[in-house]
């Protein structure tokens, strides 16, 4: 099997990409910065945050089986003082960037009906304080699912919702939030992917449009 994973340096996106090859797929890593993807991987460099820099990517294979959209960027602040920049960026890399990459390989999806997997977030189901930006980009994201999954039946789309997991970027909420940071308090990145994987293994009789996956 074949499958495109963006956010392939760190956190959830590179236990998945390694998990993958483990097994002997093949995987199109999609990273910010040359050398992050792991060993195996076939690298895309690209930006997540320039749309034009997602746009002007053309050499694709000519199927994948899975498109794991597991990129993702936060910043902490109240609607009074978060400004363009954080709203922009967010929405950019968490929104803009799934729906223009989705709409680049479509053509590989369908000839392989495959999988497409957005890696959302519990603020995709709701928006606490000081989370506005993120929440709105994350129910954006749920929006950009449910459509895909609607216009391309072809194709399976699912959204995984999971709760806090221990990344660095949930290092970084901490910071943000003035709290200490535990990583054996919340979920692991290996549980994540293996609920991943487990969506791109499923069989053809069937689908999961969402899955949440919460901390003990």
């Amino acid at each position: 099997m074949r499958h495109l994973v963006t956010g392939a340096g760190s956190g959830i996106g590179r236990v998945l990409a390694e998990r993958l090859l483990a097994r002997g797929d093949e995987v199109w890593a999609v990273v910010r910065r040359p050398g992050r993807a792991p060993r195996g991987c076939v690298e895309v460099v690209a930006d997540l945050a320039d749309a034009a820099a997602i746009e002007s990517l053309r050499e694709w294979p000519e199927a994948f089986d899975g498109l794991v959209h597991a990129a993702g960027v936060v910043e902490l602040g109240p609607v009074a003082d978060l400004g363009a920049r954080a709203w922009q960026e967010q929405v950019a890399v968490n929104l803009v960037a799934p729906a223009l990459l989705t709409r680049a390989v479509l053509p590989q999806l369908r000839v392989a009906y495959g999988t497409v997997v957005f890696v959302n977030s519990g603020s995709g189901l709701r928006a606490n304080p000081e989370w506005a930006a993120y929440a709105a980009s994350k129910f954006g994201l749920r929006a950009l699912a449910d459509a895909l999954r609607a216009e391309e039946p072809d194709l399976r789309v699912t959204s995984v919702f999971p709760g806090r997991t221990a990344t660095a970027m949930q290092e970084k909420v901490h910071r943000q939030e003035g709290r200490e940071y535990d990583a054996g308090r919340w979920i692991r990145p290996e549980t994540v992917a293996e609920v991943i994987v487990g969506v791109l293994d499923l069989s053809r009789d069937a689908q999961l449009p969402e899955v949440s996956v919460r901390p003990n």
